[in-house]
């Protein structure tokens, strides 16, 4: 039921979202997958030996699985790993064994899973707080005890785990105490896009943080440099910001599709220059304002359906820009107001208004040879002046000056 592929001479074996309750057998394979991908589907136990035979594998993704237990030999034979992504599943502990045969691992993620900060995840904690390992179970936070929780585990100082549960153990607490009921207030931590969002390494970064039901500045501040493609569809986006985007430079796709937006700053779409792909579809964007795509030189496609667009002049910066970039692909362009122009396509409306402004100008213009340089009361007039015709002078004619409109 599962597919496998190759890129750059590396071999995927996808199977996420194929319902798994167990990891497929190594021998199904017709060749030996350096990527294994198993994201979202309904394994709870990693057993003893579950990858034997998957010996080559630099990258296993586990991440949106319901794992609560991980046994010690687990990950057995596992050498060459160098990215094992278990963020958003059921965890509770984990100890310093199940990483020790994974040798070049350098890259763990273990966030959204709720992590019990007591004396058996002693040995984890300090592992994760070695210098060296600055990319292992980054963001992942303590859930229970209260006293610690939202604390990430890189800060809990694994001295005091074993400490005060000795102390602790054997003291009889009165629950009829009113101080036993009281909690102490966690630690409060603000949303992000890395912890918020689901991110797939593999075969390209891809942040999906759909259906958040958030706005940007909530989660915003921490999207990965590295990431390819980002999905923000169906939450409550209702404005892009300037520099909303400044820190994902490596974006190549972005959709913001489904949202209630009807702004976008100028500025909110610099600097990404890599950008293929841009969908607007299904917002209340009515115009876009100039230079919103100044930066966007390699855009191949722009999906704007599901717009109320407004046929006025701020419409034209749309069009002009589009047809100086004819390799764009666009759709869904459509006048939705005034009525007299709704469900005219938007190119059209543009074109039928510039045709008529020379008539416009041709009937409201007084005299048309009033620009005949020849008609001028001063015979230098057109022609350029010296400076000394520029010196004021008491004996010169006044001067007449016709006014031409271009309305």
């Amino acid at each position: 039921v599962c597919s496998e592929s190759t890129e750059s001479q590396d071999v995927f074996v996808d199977c996420q979202d194929r319902r798994l309750t167990s990891i497929p057998t190594s021998q199904t394979w017709s060749e030996k997958p350096k990527h294994l991908l198993l994201a979202r589907n309904h394994i709870e136990v990693l057993r003893e030996g579950a990858f034997f035979g998957y010996e080559s594998l630099t990258s296993l993704d586990l991440q949106q699985n319901q794992i609560s237990l991980v046994e010690e030999g687990a990950f057995q034979g596992l050498t060459r790993l160098t990215t094992l992504l278990l963020q958003h599943n059921r965890l509770g502990t984990l100890s310093e064994e199940v990483l020790i045969p994974m040798q070049n691992l350098v890259y763990l993620r273990l966030y959204d899973n709720p992590w019990e900060c007591l004396c058996s995840m002693d040995s984890l904690i300090r592992t994760l707080q070695v210098p060296s390992n600055r990319n292992l179970g980054n963001h992942a936070r303590c859930a229970e005890p209260i006293r610690l929780r939202g604390r990430k585990l890189k800060q809990v100082n694994p001295d005091l785990l074993c400490k005060e549960e000795i102390q602790t153990g054997n003291i009889q607490e009165d629950e009829t105490d009113p101080k036993f009921h009281l909690k102490p207030i966690p630690i409060r931590t603000k949303p992000d896009a890395i912890t918020s969002c689901h991110t797939y390494l593999f075969p390209q970064i891809w942040m999906d943080c759909s259906d958040r039901g958030k706005t940007i500045p909530c989660f915003y501040k921490n999207i990965p440099e590295d990431v390819v493609h980002l999905d923000l569809s169906n939450n409550s986006i209702s404005h892009l910001k300037a520099r909303d985007f400044q820190a994902a430079r490596s974006l190549r796709t972005l959709n913001i599709s489904n949202n209630n937006m009807e702004h976008i700053d100028t500025a909110s779409l610099s600097g990404l220059l890599h950008l293929h792909l841009l969908d607007l579809s299904n917002n209340k964007i009515h115009f876009v304002q100039y230079g919103v795509l100044e930066d966007l030189y390699f855009l191949s496609e722009l999906k704007l359906r599901g717009n109320p667009w407004v046929c006025d002049y701020s419409i034209h910066y749309m069009v002009y820009w589009l047809r100086l970039h004819p390799g764009v692909r666009h759709s869904g362009l459509l006048c939705h107001s005034p009525l007299e122009h709704a469900g005219e396509i938007v190119e059209d409306y543009v074109h039928s208004y510039n045709k008529a402004c020379p008539m416009d100008r041709q009937h409201h213009r007084e005299d048309q040879d009033q620009t005949d340089p020849e008609l001028w009361n001063d015979p230098m007039e057109g022609q350029g002046e010296s400076e000394e015709d520029l010196e004021p002078s008491p004996l010169r004619a006044p001067q007449k000056y016709h006014i031409i409109r271009l309305s």
